[in-house]
């Protein structure tokens, strides 16, 4: 069955930290951009940050150095260490896995929450 399963979400303070991991099945993973997205309440879902097979990550301006993606093309497990945490961080936050050659495809995981407040 192919599937993204994420875990790590949760309730934090503000400048807190948290880790998400991804977990990957059902099919390769090789050459899929690898990544994590985020919608707030009200909001766009949008980029947070991707990694490529090869390693080259990508991350939204927001981020602004508090958060690391990283990849295990081992495991096909992705994993996003979110540092320093601001309230308007919250949001559901989506694993997220695109493959543009063949077999291409387009998948998400489930979503999970991460709330940042006092």
């Amino acid at each position: 069955q192919v599937q993204l399963v994420e875990s790590g979400g949760g309730l934090v303070q503000p400048g807190g930290s948290l880790r998400l991991s991804c977990a990957a099945s059902g099919t390769t993973y090789t050459l899929a951009i690898m990544g994590w997205y985020r919608q707030a309440p009200g909001k766009q879902r949008e980029l947070v940050a991707s990694c490529t097979s090869g390693g080259t990550e990508n991350y939204a301006d927001f981020v602004e150095d508090r958060f690391t993606i990283s990849r295990d093309n081992r495991a096909n497990t992705v994993t996003l260490e979110m540092n320093n945490l601001r309230p308007e961080d919250t949001a559901v936050y989506y694993c997220n896995a695109r493959r543009v050659v063949a077999p291409r495809y387009n998948l998400w995981g489930q979503g999970i929450q991460v709330t940042v407040s006092a």
